[in-house]
């Protein structure tokens, strides 16, 4: 099934959470965490970063979670149920351009690959600004899917259905590359600014995770592949994996910025 553009499953989101555990675990050094804060991830998603947060903040803090996605609240929900986290961590569904909460509400503040699904990240960020108190942190990770590359005999088919999956299956698709921008503009300080580059050599979870099944088939629906090119594409990566040298990379960019 085709879904709308922008669409993230579960599913994906979770095998994305297990491959990037490192650069998870850095944004959560970058808030800069201690028993008793209070915290925001803006586009939680199912919640697998919050119950993590609500470990280092421990009972006498707060997580909060926000997603535009119920689906993904009442699942992050249930899982906070789950791990006996509930009572000071939990998620409502909410937009990431009007967040309902008062000025300065949170010692810190984070999202991940969140700005790749936004028509205005910059106005998200001026929220997550807003809703940090002074001296906090806000910390963004997120893709620029114009980075992506595979290797294939078939370089002008994997460019252009690169290029169709950075420009038309995000709203966003070169979110990564704007961060330092998006930052510098809103004059936070003791800015922190990483790559973090991402490879791959299973073919089944670049399938999976890039939901490459999605992205061809509106790449052929708008013609930019013909079906005869769609089916060169993926012989070429059967191949690659079944010879064992499929190999796959992007970049992701980290920022964080301290609230003055």
């Amino acid at each position: 099934m085709i879904q709308a553009k922008g669409y993230v499953y579960s599913e994906n989101l979770q095998a994305w959470a297990d491959r990037l555990s490192a650069d998870k675990q850095r944004t959560y050094e970058l808030m800069h965490l201690r028993p008793g804060d209070q915290v925001l991830d803006v586009g939680c998603g199912p919640g697998m970063d919050t119950l993590l947060l609500a470990q280092l903040v421990g009972p006498t803090g707060q997580v909060v979670g926000v997603d535009a996605d119920a689906v993904m609240i009442a699942e992050a929900n249930q899982r906070a149920a789950q791990a006996g986290v509930s009572a000071w961590c939990h998620h409502d569904q909410h937009d990431a351009l009007a967040l309902p909460f008062h000025t300065g509400a949170f010692t810190a503040c984070r999202s991940e690959r969140l700005f790749q699904h936004l028509v205005n990240p910059a106005a998200a960020l001026v929220e997550m600004i807003r809703v940090t108190r002074p001296g906090g942190w806000v910390v963004v990770l997120d893709t620029d899917w114009g980075t992506r590359s595979i290797d294939t005999d078939e370089i002008d088919i994997e460019r252009r259905l690169a290029r169709f999956e950075t420009e038309h299956m995000n709203h966003n698709g070169y979110a990564g590359r704007q961060l330092y921008r998006l930052f510098r503009r809103q004059q936070l300080v003791d800015l922190v600014l990483e790559m973090r580059p991402v490879h791959s050599t299973s073919y089944p979870f670049m399938r999976q995770g890039m939901q490459m099944e999605d992205c061809e088939a509106k790449a052929l629906a708008a013609g930019v592949v013909t079906a005869e090119e769609l089916q060169r594409w993926r012989r070429s990566l059967e191949h690659a994996d079944a010879e064992g040298v499929f190999f796959c990379s992007l970049l992701m960019t980290l920022v964080a910025g301290r609230k003055p």
